[in-house]
């Protein structure tokens, strides 16, 4: 029995007013069950199509969300393809939304790219690999990535779908930085941006292009210049949580701009700007709701560096474990850090000795025999540390820093310089002589 279309915008109404996901689902379902194919109808069921797929996020219903993705198929042969695809794109971003469905998103987006080829929706298909590129980055399938992003790409630049390939770059730029292949990552990163300048670059898509400019310049140990690519990245993301007009991004939005700020943090650390750290927690700290831990986090990494103490380090590292080791970017770098400070710390512990034993340099600076015996060994070979390590006696013995002869480079200068004049010399005879 068909449903008028009167009653279909009023049974939406009673839907969208009911806070009670019991009450709004079989309202919406009923909706979606009607004959009607008028376009007043089509309009009301498109909006419960959306409504329901919340509906399902927010009660973190994930095998009910893909079922109404499956089911919605036949509509979908009512919607034209632009409408269609923005629907399809919804559903797998609500999914996405859902705790610990990473497993479920490819298997859906899978099953989409073979409904997709087979009602030829190329456009479609092309968005949904991907998406599918980007969940093999996070579940670090890094090969299969590559690998379809390779084929996607060369499809997409046939097509000029600039925005598409703009996204596409940057998640190839995003897989080869996680392989380490940084010179890769900033080709891809580079080919991205050239495409963005191009079109209209929506401001989620810029911010993100900066973040991982960002990225990379940190890798590149350039933290100043990575400074400048956070905090417009942080703006960028900063924009879209304010613009309450537009619901879409704006909780990745937040997640991504608490990220900057985390890296804008370790960038001044990095530095050694520890006073700038306090200024921006102070300043825009406040800006991002759920950032409090990551700052405190911060906070005490700066206090740490600026004390030059490797316990305090230690400790904040183990008080804000999940705000820290999770991110691998800020996970290695704080590796380099507590390096440097380790070394700053045994060469200010050792620098009164010539001869001392390694246990009680282990005492004084708190940390286990085995660490510091291969920490003092690497700085050794790395001629940070002139001395020897008698492995018999345990001890460390230190000898005075060898003084450079600087007669050899100062031969090859003065000889660099007699050619020259003999060069000039023989310049002014050649013209003399015609």
């Amino acid at each position: 029995m068909s449903t008028s279309t009167s009653s279909l915008d009023t049974l939406y109404e009673q839907a969208n007013k009911t806070e009670s996901f019991e009450t709004s689902e079989p309202i919406l379902k009923k909706i979606l069950a009607s004959s009607e194919d008028d376009a007043n109808s089509i309009a009301v069921k498109e909006k419960a199509i959306y409504k329901l797929g919340e509906l399902y996020a927010t009660n973190r219903k994930a095998n009910e969300l893909k079922d109404l993705l499956t089911q919605s198929r036949p509509f979908f042969n009512q919607l034209a393809k632009a409408k269609t695809s923005h629907v399809v794109m919804t559903l797998i971003s609500l999914v996405s939304q859902i705790p610990n469905s990473l497993d479920l998103q490819v298997q859906l987006c899978e099953e989409c790219i073979q409904w997709a080829q087979q009602t030829k929706l190329v456009f479609l298909r092309q968005k949904i690999e991907a998406k599918m590129a980007a969940l093999y980055l996070e579940t670090e399938s890094y090969a299969k990535a590559l690998k379809l992003l390779t084929s996607l790409l060369s499809e997409v630049k046939r097509f000029d779908d600039k925005q598409l390939l703009v996204e596409i770059q940057l998640i190839e730029s995003r897989v080869q930085h996680k392989l380490q292949n940084i010179p890769k990552a900033k080709a891809s990163l580079t080919s991205a941006r050239t495409a963005a300048n191009a079109i209209y670059c929506p401001p989620f898509l810029q911010a993100q292009i900066d973040i991982q400019s960002g990225t990379l310049h940190c890798e590149e140990h350039d933290y100043k210049t990575a400074y400048s690519y956070f905090y417009e990245s942080f703006e960028g993301f900063l924009t879209i949580i304010k613009d309450k007009k537009k619901l879409k991004n704006r909780k990745e939005a937040k997640k991504q701009a608490i990220n900057a700020l985390k890296y804008m943090l370790l960038c001044k650390i990095m530095l050694g700007s520890v006073s700038d750290v306090y200024q921006i927690i102070t300043g825009k700290g406040n800006l991002v709701k759920g950032s409090a831990n990551g700052m405190e986090a911060m906070k005490e990494v700066a206090n740490a560096s600026k004390n030059r103490s490797l316990k305090e380090f230690d400790d904040a590292r183990q008080k804000y474990r999940s705000e820290l080791e999770a991110d691998t970017l800020i996970s290695s770098k704080f590796g380099e850090l507590e390096d440097k400070l380790l070394e700053d710390n045994l060469t200010r512990i050792i620098e009164p000795f010539s001869c001392v034993e390694i246990a009680h340099v282990a005492d004084l600076i708190g940390l286990p025999l085995v660490k510091v015996e291969r920490k003092l060994s690497q700085m050794i070979l790395d001629k940070k540390l002139y001395g020897i390590l008698d492995q018999g006696a345990d001890t460390l013995i230190l000898f005075d820093e060898p003084e450079v002869d600087k007669t050899y480079p100062a031969a090859l200068e003065t000889l660099q310089n007699m050619g020259k004049v003999v060069d000039s010399l023989y310049d002014k005879a050649k013209k003399l002589h015609y």
